[in-house]
């Protein structure tokens, strides 16, 4: 949902002394420009370290949001120069060793994504990690790696590398995982394999995290991730624990070229969503014919709180702050927030080419 300020965070300051919020706009006139989008966001920010100066809290709580701060601009600095490459988070065992089935299939996938123009997001270590990476490449490589008390270090595709980031908090490193994940692959791993996956369709689920792909992938006879599919089906999906479009969040590939294929059909004329207020916009390569446009609420009615689909070409007015981006096609909806695997339904209508208007002519 967009950002909106916070105003108890400026009442705050504003009681506390008149002059610090003018303080505050005064350092934000020196670091940033007047026409920044992010001033509000920038505003609160400073004015939420204010409000911990003013409580003078203790000294690890103080240690503990310096480091996460400095830790998440460090690592928004270094991504940037990775900006609009379609990135793939992998996930899976770390004591996989070198001549397992799956660690030659995680190497496979990693060329498959390299051939694709797609990065490989691992923890930088061994097992699935380094065979995905060692597949990949460097140049198609991404290491989150993290920083323990005893020996930690990186693959060898990654060590040394402007590719690898550090981080002190695993918290910080997973929200790194999924926010830069245009697409996630688990291959069979273990306890922490199975959280990743869990929360991942957790966040999804709940719409905390963008629709990605969620692809199990498994040798081609492995039964590890239709073993779990069956607990899903039988003991969450059976006892109404989770819907039975909920199931649509993930998939199953028994091969690289499976997974990856499920990954670019995804991003076949989908590129991306966002909401507007209380509008979510779906920005499409191709816009939809009108014979698909008017299928639309019959098929998908329920996914709206009220109205139904509207298509544009090009960005909405208040979508400024992505110029690169406006060429692309909308369509725009009053999206209930729930019921993402319907969503994802939506997302497979919009990328069948059937559905797609003819190009224009020259």
């Amino acid at each position: 949902m967009p950002f909106e300020p916070d105003d108890y965070l400026n009442r705050h300051v504003q009681t506390s002394g008149t002059d610090l919020a003018a303080k505050v706009d005064e350092l934000l006139a020196l670091a940033t420009q007047d026409t920044s989008l992010n001033l509000p966001l920038y505003r609160d920010m400073l004015s939420t370290v204010i409000r911990m100066a003013q409580a003078d809290r203790n000294r690890w709580d103080a240690k503990i949001m310096l480091q996460t701060l400095r830790e998440m601009e460090h690592a928004f600095s270094v991504l940037e120069q990775f900006k609009r490459r379609r990135k793939v988070t992998v996930f899976g065992s770390a004591r996989t060793p070198v001549n397992h089935p799956i660690y030659q299939l995680a190497k496979e996938l990693g060329a498959v994504l390299a051939r694709n123009e797609l990065m490989a997001i691992t923890g930088a270590g061994g097992g699935i990690m380094a065979a995905a990476h060692e597949g990949a490449g460097l140049e198609h490589s991404l290491g989150l790696n993290i920083a323990l008390p005893f020996e930690q270090s990186a693959n060898a595709t990654l060590q040394g590398s402007a590719n690898l980031l550090s981080f002190k908090f695993f918290f910080l490193r997973k929200l790194f995982f999924v926010k830069e994940a245009d697409a996630l692959v688990l291959c069979p791993g273990g306890f922490g394999t199975l959280d990743e996956a869990l929360e991942v369709l957790t966040l999804i689920q709940t719409g905390k995290s963008p629709l990605v792909p969620v692809v199990l992938l498994d040798e081609p006879d492995g039964s590890f991730w239709l073993d779990a599919l069956s607990f899903i089906h039988k003991q969450l999906e059976g006892n109404g624990y989770i819907l039975p479009s909920d199931m649509k969040l993930l998939t199953l590939a028994h091969g690289a070229e499976e997974a990856v294929e499920q990954i670019t059909r995804f991003y076949g004329n989908y590129h991306s969503g966002r909401w507007l207020k209380e509008r979510f916009v779906v920005r499409l390569h191709h816009a939809l014919s009108s014979e698909a446009l008017a299928q639309l609420p019959e098929l998908f009615a329920d996914l709206c709180k009220s109205g139904g689909f509207v298509q544009q070409a090009g960005a909405f007015e208040s979508e400024g702050d992505e110029p690169e981006l406006a060429h692309l096609s909308r369509l725009a909806f009053a999206f209930r927030g729930r019921e993402y695997g319907r969503l994802r339904e939506l997302y497979d209508f919009l990328n069948t080419p059937e559905n797609w208007a003819a190009p224009s002519s020259p």
